[in-house]
């Protein structure tokens, strides 16, 4: 890729803004248009030294101080005392999600943030833990910005990720094979870079790694075969760590992990010769994060026309980039669950260990409706009287268990019920609109229309019809003005993209 250098249109910061992060404001937007793309890329990499501070729930904090006592007497729980404490993780995993999802819409360390979202998606996992969901939080958060092959060793061997594979009942005397193929099929090479009897292999060299009762990684030599092993062309008495970092040495590894992040910030549909550059990058560099990521955002390529407004907004990043545009509070937090489940991305709840498809999957018939109804909800007070599709619910709060369309009446009615029980007539959100209205303050009337598609739009604010919007929008002052017209514009197919 050439490296970009030109000065900056604004459209530009704004693809840049919502790559790298989940939109921007109008202030912040003209102060980075006052500076080079390269600037403002390398400020955005340079503020990423601190060690991010630990997402952590009550539920886990009180999980934390019963662990000595429930690590001697688990095997004698009463099956009552069994209940509570599923209920308890149940609460502590639904907590965590609203956590992080608060701190993705309220933090300047954005592109940590947005990487977070993209490596929680590569190294989907699903267990009904909240200690270790948040450990693994954690690891992620603090290598998201760092070295690959660091993250790979550290989720590799965190208690979430070796439970969700089995590699607790992965034995000498029985070796499991899911964590091995796992780790080859989704987390380094991808598939057809490795044959079945490599996974026979690089089973046996996990053999013995598992996790503590507190949580802790555990090398258990005697559960462990320390044979020799034949993996990739090589021979040797492997263990996990030798596993993982033959795998780093792959070439295909590289390919592999920056192609899913083209993906992911620039293009659902791969330029083979782009990714090959960027993969061969990334590799050269001993798998640096940021260089490759500053290799991307300060490229050419990624501000062509075709990876403008090209990518599909994750149901995440549509519901972050609206909260950190205009700010909404409910007095039931869990209706952002209830968001989440009927655009079908629930954070900690991956539909699979290959994490969400993205790109095209996100829009269907029916989720089109839910995505254009979502501004009028948050911010108008519209009725969110839409069923959630059914999902499995081992960790998600009994209250949101809701049945299918093709459920029975008495299930039917139980959703109407819950609905009207859990958020009401109306959804009785507090919008926070005055930091919003105060970034219009400068401009003049008849301006006010373009400069606000400007600032929801990155792809084609210029063809917004606002004659036609007009007739929609309140004109009673200029406050509902500026509200009304944003409302319409967020209610717009052209907003489902970035």
């Amino acid at each position: 890729m050439a490296t970009h250098s030109a000065a900056e249109p604004l459209w530009k910061y704004q693809h840049l803004a919502w790559r790298a992060g989940f939109g921007i404001d109008r202030q912040t937007l003209l102060q980075w248009q006052s500076k080079s793309v390269k600037h403002v890329v390398k400020t955005l990499l340079r503020q990423h030294s601190s060690t991010p501070t630990m997402l952590q729930t009550e539920e886990g904090r009180q999980l934390r101080e019963q662990l000595p006592s429930l690590s001697r007497r688990f095997l004698q729980l009463t099956a009552d005392e069994k209940k509570q404490l599923q209920k308890l993780q149940r609460e502590g995993v639904k907590n965590l999600n609203l956590a992080w999802l608060q701190e993705m819409s309220t933090t300047p360390d954005f592109l940590r943030e947005k990487m977070v979202l993209f490596w929680h998606g590569h190294f989907a996992c699903r267990v009904p833990n909240v200690l270790h969901n948040e450990q693994m939080l954690q690891v992620i958060r603090e290598n998201a910005l760092g070295n690959f092959g660091t993250l790979l060793v550290a989720v590799s061997k965190s208690p979430a990720m070796l439970q969700f594979l089995n590699n607790q009942q992965n034995r000498k005397q029985h070796p499991n094979e899911n964590f091995a193929r796992e780790v080859m099929e989704l987390f380094t090479m991808g598939r057809g870079h490795y044959t079945e009897q490599d996974v026979k292999e690089g089973a046996r060299a996990f053999t013995g790694w598992g996790f503590n009762a507190a949580g802790d990684f555990v090398f258990r030599k005697n559960l462990h075969d320390d044979g020799v092993k034949q993996f990739l062309g090589k021979t040797g008495r492997f263990t996990g760590d030798d596993i993982l970092q033959i795998l780093l040495e792959q070439r295909a590894t590289s390919y592999h992990v920056t192609e899913k992040l083209y993906r992911f910030l620039v293009n659902d549909e791969p330029d083979a010769h782009q990714v090959q550059i960027l993969a061969d990058h990334f590799y050269d560099s001993g798998y640096d994060i940021p260089a490759l990521l500053e290799r991307i955002f300060t490229s050419e390529h990624f501000y062509e026309p075709q990876n403008i407004g090209a990518r599909i907004k994750s149901p995440v990043e549509l519901m972050v980039g609206m909260q950190r545009m205009i700010s909404v509070t409910y007095p039931n937090p869990n209706i952002w669950l209830l968001f989440q489940r009927s655009l079908e991305q629930v954070l900690f709840y991956p539909p699979n260990v290959g994490g969400w498809p993205g790109g095209k999957s996100w829009i269907d018939s029916s989720s089109l409706m839910l995505r254009l109804r979502l501004p009028q909800v948050l911010y108008a007070g519209s009725v969110w009287n839409i069923r959630p599709k059914a999902m499995p619910d081992e960790i998600m709060d009994e209250d949101l268990q809701m049945q299918p369309a093709t459920g029975s009446a008495e299930e039917q009615q139980r959703v109407r019920d819950y609905i009207m029980h859990a958020i009401g007539s109306r959804m009785q959100a507090t919008v926070q609109w005055d930091d919003y209205l105060q970034q219009f303050h400068d401009v003049a009337e008849a301006q006010l229309g373009v400069e606000i598609a400007q600032l929801l739009f990155v792809n084609t604010p210029q063809h917004v019809d606002m004659n036609r919007l007009s007739e929609y929008v309140d004109h009673s002052s200029r406050e509902r003005f500026i509200q009304s017209l944003t409302i319409q514009l967020m209610s717009t197919p052209e907003y489902q993209v970035c």
